[in-house]
């Protein structure tokens, strides 16, 4: 089954492509939609809409696993973040993908067993998960790998309960 893990924003959409057979994952392909600060919003939420269909075309996931909005301290990039996660949502729903969506916290708690775990812990679960030492150098990159390994484990964790 291929997952698709995204990690939402305006500024920088993480996005992994992660193979899974049984309980191995492997890394199809991995990176960010970086859209540009000086463009109007539109221009910006295009460019992500745009670029995750072009992901979605290439790479044909079976599932969308998707960070979900909980808690921001900053409250002036919560809406921009929404917004970013509509056009995501639109894209994968365009192309009759499945959504599922889990809180960081939620994430962590899956990967780490610790729902307050920091980056480096939740960095050092996903090379574990993964087999390998070398990650992308992004945390929204690393994040998505983690939404999208999350997925698996915690339905895993409903089939075996």
């Amino acid at each position: 089954m291929k997952i698709l893990g995204i990690d939402p924003g305006m500024a920088i959409v993480g996005y992994s492509v992660v193979d899974v057979i049984g309980d191995k994952f492997s890394l199809i392909t991995s990176g960010s939609v970086q859209t540009n600060k000086a463009s109007s919003e539109a221009s910006r939420l295009y460019e992500i809409f745009r670029d995750i269909s072009v992901i979605i075309d290439k790479y044909k996931p079976d599932i969308a696993s998707v960070e979900k909005l909980f808690y921001f301290r900053n409250q002036t990039t919560i809406i921009p973040v929404a917004q970013a996660r509509g056009v995501i949502i639109m894209a994968l729903e365009k192309y009759s993908i499945p959504v599922f969506e889990y809180t960081p916290m939620e994430v962590k708690q899956v990967l780490t067993g610790f729902g307050r775990a920091d980056k480096k812990q939740v960095e050092q679960m996903v090379k574990i998960a993964l087999g390998c030492d070398n990650l992308p150098k992004l945390d929204d990159t690393i994040d998505s790998i983690a939404i999208a390994i999350c997925h698996t484990r915690k339905n895993l964790e409903l089939i075996t309960n």
